[in-house]
């Protein structure tokens, strides 16, 4: 069986300016059907900041291995390249990243007018809250910058 190494030299990454352990690139916000895609790059075993998800996830992994880590650091799911995973809102906050390589997931973010992620600290106070609003500031920047 052929391997391929996915190409991502031509999506406009981005990042937000206090994580330098992921990227991300808003592909759509369809406020109307209540659905925001997004491809993430995390850093290889580099978990990003303690968050939960607040909405349905439904996620494909396009290249490396997603890890998924309690809040404690110990491992709560490995996903190959090729997963697909629907995930529902849930109150148990994690950390994710790459296995022993960057990767790429393709995220659809679903079904909700609320907070989309919740970004917590390590004593599981609430830093942030994404909303529908945030992706789409975040992909109106993003369009901004491309077009510049």
């Amino acid at each position: 069986m052929q391997l391929h190494q996915f190409n991502d030299q031509h999506i406009h990454w981005q990042r937000l300016e206090v994580f330098d352990n992921f990227q991300y690139s808003v592909l759509d916000v369809d406020r109307d059907n209540k659905v925001v895609e997004v491809l993430f790059k995390f850093a290889a075993n580099d978990p990003i900041v303690l968050h939960r998800h607040c909405a349905v996830n439904h996620t494909f992994v396009i290249q490396g291995e997603h890890c998924l880590y309690h809040a404690d650091g110990t491992l709560k799911e490995s996903r190959p390249t090729g997963s697909y995973t629907i995930s529902q809102p849930d109150k148990e906050p994690h950390r994710e990243c790459g296995g022993d390589e960057d990767t790429m997931v393709l995220f659809r973010i679903r079904g909700t007018e609320g907070p989309m992620y919740e970004i917590l600290d390590d004593e599981l106070n609430i830093l942030a809250v994404f909303t529908m609003n945030e992706f789409e500031g975040l992909y109106q920047e993003q369009q901004s910058s491309i077009s510049a």
